[in-house]
């Protein structure tokens, strides 16, 4: 009878749900082509909701390039400031005094820190590159003042713009 128990338990509730994360949002959503869109990739497009929305994931996509890059950079930097401050095979074949890790510690850190800031900057315009393109392309919304979308009129016949290009603003 003891197993029973057990065994109700085992497919509780609580036992058996797993809870997952809420999911997030999307980056962009699908809004009705407008008259610049070329027809005959669908009646909608894949815009971002506002400015703001499409300014943050430019940011937060170059802040993750240069994170990434960054962190290649350390990588090679250290193998490149290990194999400079190493001493010359031909002193070990000489029998020369064994190098000094105090002075092998300062030149890696020397060698370190000057390609550290040299990677840097090619990181940051390594990331400006990769995502300047995407996003100078990529649509926005057209919202009005209450933050609508302007839809077209189709009573009118009217089509309105309703969406522009991020090199627009």
């Amino acid at each position: 009878m003891e197993t029973l128990t057990s065994d109700v338990e085992d497919f509780s509730a609580s036992a058996t749900l797993i809870y997952f994360k809420s999911p997030v949002p999307p980056l962009r959503i699908p809004i009705p082509a407008g008259l610049s869109d070329d027809p005959s990739q669908g009646p909608f497009v894949l815009a971002f909701e506002d400015s703001l929305s499409w300014k943050s994931a430019l940011q937060a996509s170059e802040s993750k390039i240069i994170e990434q890059c960054e962190a290649g950079a350390r990588i090679g930097c250290s193998i490149n400031a290990s194999s400079k401050c190493w001493p010359p095979w031909w002193k070990t074949l000489l029998g020369g005094a064994p190098m000094d890790l105090a002075e092998r510690e300062q030149c890696e850190e020397r060698e370190m820190s000057a390609c550290l800031v040299a990677s840097k900057e090619s990181c940051l315009k390594f990331a400006k590159d990769k995502c300047l393109s995407p996003f100078l392309e990529a649509r926005i919304a057209l919202t009005d003042h209450k933050g609508i979308v302007k839809l077209p009129n189709s009573a009118a016949g009217n089509l309105e713009v309703t969406n522009c290009r991020g090199s627009d603003i």
